[in-house]
């Protein structure tokens, strides 16, 4: 597997919006919040957070070719099975079956740290440091705050044997340990 620098001098090469490189660098903090939860490889749950959305700009028109492109890419770049199908798999629009935890994990992962995100922007400070998991459980429930982040599959964190609460918990350590990058 190619090192974490030479997969993000990859994904540049695909992806130029700010905002969707921040998205994937959150995943990514959180797969490896996960991974480690979960003793599983860090290495490659933080490579699927941080690839998962590589053909996005690419496919933003065609949501249904969305990650089978992104899968095909990886492919050729020489990533394992296990990372490209779960970057296929977290759009369901393909109706495929997520088998594995890191399958699962990303795919309830993606919408979650848009809702942390926005959580974070509506504080007076605009940090991460002023959010809390209370905070956030309160905002899930609100259908209006962070209209794009699909309550139903964050809610998928039971497949991995997690409460909302605790999916979320894990979510807001890995995103606060790169708050600096995220520049929130």
């Amino acid at each position: 597997m190619m090192t974490r620098a030479e997969a993000y001098a990859e994904l540049t090469k695909y992806v130029d919006n700010k905002n969707l490189l921040k998205h994937m660098i959150s995943t990514e903090a959180v797969l490896i919040r996960l991974a480690k939860h979960f003793d599983q490889d860090p290495d490659l749950w933080g490579m699927a957070g941080l690839l998962h959305d590589i053909d996005y700009e690419d496919t933003k028109e065609q949501p249904e070719v969305h990650s089978l492109k992104g899968a095909e890419i990886l492919e050729n770049l020489g990533f394992t099975h296990d990372l490209i199908y779960a970057v296929k798999v977290h759009n369901e629009r393909h109706g495929l079956p997520r088998n594995s935890l890191l399958d699962k994990a990303l795919y309830a992962t993606d919408p979650m740290t848009g809702l942390i995100v926005a959580g974070a922007l509506i504080r007076p400070d605009k940090k991460l440091s002023g959010v809390d998991v209370p905070f956030l459980l309160k905002k899930f429930d609100q259908k209006a705050f962070a209209k794009g982040a699909n309550r139903q599959q964050i809610l998928s964190c039971s497949e991995l044997g997690l409460t909302l609460e605790e999916f979320l918990g894990l979510g807001l350590e890995g995103m606060q340990g790169i708050s600096k990058e995220l520049e929130l």
